[in-house]
């Protein structure tokens, strides 16, 4: 069993790691921002993130796997583009958790009044 993992909370699924592990990096998620305003070509990128065009090709390729951004080629211009879907996988994941301790807390409520309650 991997050391992050526990018996009280199980793994999330594959697409929801590769999101997270992606969502992880500071220059990412800076990424992500700027896509969140519409598509910007990688060279628009390297010159806000003021790193290189290789490494924001890196970065975007991290991004395109996890399902966050889809990228496309034409000429000489790669064109990046916010993807809902992978932010799905993460809202979806971060739902499930909330709902589990939501139950959680509602019961500890019922229990505490239940105490309250007694002479």
């Amino acid at each position: 069993m991997p050391a992050e993992a526990t018996l009280d909370a199980p793994r999330p699924p594959a697409a929801a790691d590769r999101v997270f592990r992606a969502l992880g990096d500071p220059t990412r998620r800076a990424m992500l921002e700027r896509l969140s305003e519409g598509p910007a070509a990688a060279k628009q990128l390297q010159e806000l993130l003021g790193i290189t065009l290789t490494a924001v090709i890196q970065h975007v390729g991290i991004l395109e796997d996890s399902g966050l951004v889809h990228s496309e080629k034409v000429g000489r211009t790669r064109t990046c583009s916010l993807r809902s879907e992978g932010l799905a996988v993460a809202a979806d994941w971060i739902a499930q958790r909330r709902a589990l301790w939501e139950r959680r807390l509602d019961r500890l409520g019922e229990v505490l009044d239940e105490d309250d309650a007694s002479p």
